[in-house]
């Protein structure tokens, strides 16, 4: 890597000039405004590539098979056709609730915060990243919808008056929980719309007359790119972000009392709040880069999403990893330290009981994979990357497991333990949220622009009404330095070769 330290001071008559490091392009290889149109149009434009369906089709059949058929048999029989019992009452369906919602909390990240924070190469990757959050969010909907058991009553969850005089527990962290998804759902979908408005314009502009031109132009809202639009835009879009990034520590939070307001040992702690935020975060950003990778190379977006990108996903990775690592510790270490014999006997469960391969697990993914990152090479290897992702993945899911699970069904009185196992309905279910959540990327890839036309250009020298000022006023106390790119790196080596 080029750095300043490498490079020793050249001298002119005015004195030593300081080399100065430049930054590394977002955009790579030249690209103009016109290119970047015609590229992230194309995705959508052309006809998809063989491998689009033979993932799509796959994952619609999932789709339709595990969650049609599942819940059509669940909610016809009821809801002990899940392997729960009266101690093991929250299974893989709270489960796999928390492990949803957690995925799709990156977005928000990526979004409000990086955005508030002026972070520029968030413009790549913040498009999919809160698509992936609508997504996600739809599929963990399904879990406690139908955990309620007669679905067509869930509407009792919100405070309607009602002719039974049924009012909620406002006291209860569940209902809190269906306020916090619902808002963090709504604030969402509309902050992913509004960014859309100006790239549905562009598309619109570009597509020949007929049904297509229709619906694009409707969800454009007449939009026309004028100055005071772009005020309005911009305005709106702060405001909205502002709005959202409460919610990157809320919504994880709420969903955290579900556990820390109990009584349960292991649960009743407070460290739950910061920890599943934290691994939220983690395991967001594992499903970005899960779900990027494979579409960058799909679709040849390498001038667009470049490996600044995958570097800094792998950094906030690794650094989320490493507080996620510190939240186990200090679990264990709390349960000893308290003295509390229940806390540490649950705590020893966890580690030596019948689901001591789970915490094995969790433990191997979520703590040693990440560290992988501390190291360069590593991190601009995408097999690597794409690995320590997969694992983080699996292993927030055993995260949730562990805490749900392996604290349940060893509790108070040893009468009351049991083994649990889940059956062929919530196996099947599970594997058709993955379906779905696949099939509606991959729709989205088809329908809508996967990266923001207008905020990527945002990134180019050309957007810089000061980008020639160097020319005109020369620093002559500075000398410019090449900044390290990796895919000019490569590229201009294997040219060398040739």
């Amino acid at each position: 890597m080029a750095s300043a330290t490498e490079h020793a001071p050249s001298t002119t008559r005015q004195g030593p000039k300081l080399p100065v490091l430049e930054r590394e392009k977002l955009i790579l290889n030249g690209r103009s405004y016109h290119w970047i149109t015609e590229r992230i149009c194309s995705v959508l434009e052309n006809r998809q590539p063989m491998l689009w369906w033979l993932l799509f089709i796959p994952s619609a059949l999932i789709a339709m098979v595990g969650v049609g058929l599942s819940l059509t048999y669940l909610v016809s029989t009821g809801v002990g056709v899940w392997g729960m019992s009266n101690r093991t009452f929250w299974g893989w369906d709270i489960t796999n609730f928390v492990f949803w919602i957690g995925i799709g909390h990156a977005g928000t990240l990526i979004s409000a915060v990086l955005f508030l924070t002026r972070q520029n190469w968030r413009t790549s990757i913040n498009r999919a990243a809160e698509a992936m959050t609508i997504f996600a969010v739809m599929c963990a909907g399904i879990f406690p919808a139908f955990h309620v058991g007669r679905v067509w009553m869930a509407w009792f969850l919100a405070p309607i008056p009602n002719a039974n005089a049924i009012w909620q527990n406002f006291k209860s962290p569940l209902l809190w929980d269906v306020f916090a998804v619902s808002t963090y759902f709504t604030i969402s979908l509309i902050f992913w719309y509004l960014g859309m408005v100006p790239d549905l314009a562009t598309i619109r502009d570009r597509c020949k007359p007929g049904l297509r031109k229709m619906l694009y132009g409707i969800f454009s809202l007449g939009w026309r790119g004028g100055n005071r639009q772009w005020s309005h835009y911009e305005m709106a879009y702060l405001l909205l972000a502002a709005l959202s990034t409460p919610l990157v520590l809320s919504v994880h939070s709420v969903v955290s009392f579900d556990f820390a307001t109990s009584v349960v040992p292991g649960w009743h702690t407070t460290i739950f709040p910061p920890y599943f935020v934290a691994g939220a975060i983690f395991g967001g950003f594992a499903m970005v880069l899960t779900i990027m990778v494979p579409a960058r190379q799909l679709y040849g977006l390498h001038d667009l999403i470049t490996m600044k990108h995958i570097d800094n996903m792998a950094k906030i990775i690794l650094l989320t990893g490493t507080i996620v690592g510190y939240a186990y510790l200090m679990e264990l270490f709390v349960a000893y330290y308290s003295g509390a014999l229940y806390e540490m006997e649950a705590f020893r469960i966890r580690i030596t009981g019948p689901y001591w391969w789970a915490y094995v697990a969790m433990m191997s993914c979520n703590v040693l994979s990440p560290q992988l990152f501390w190291w360069k090479a590593c991190r601009e290897n995408l097999w690597v990357v794409m690995a320590v992702a997969m694992c983080v993945n699996v292993g927030m899911w055993f995260e949730r497991f562990v805490i749900i699970v392996g604290t349940l069904g060893r509790m108070f009185l040893p009468g009351d333990w049991k083994t649990y196992s889940p059956s062929w309905v919530e196996i099947s279910l599970f594997i058709g949220t993955i379906g779905m959540f696949l099939a509606l990327f991959l729709l989205f890839l088809r329908f809508l622009p996967c990266i923001n036309i207008a905020e990527v250009k945002w990134t180019l020298l050309e957007s810089d009404p000061h980008h020639d000022d160097k020319h005109d006023h020369p620093d002559h106390g500075a000398e410019a330095v090449a900044a390290y790119q990796h895919e000019l790196h490569s590229k201009g080596a294997a040219e060398a070769k040739a």
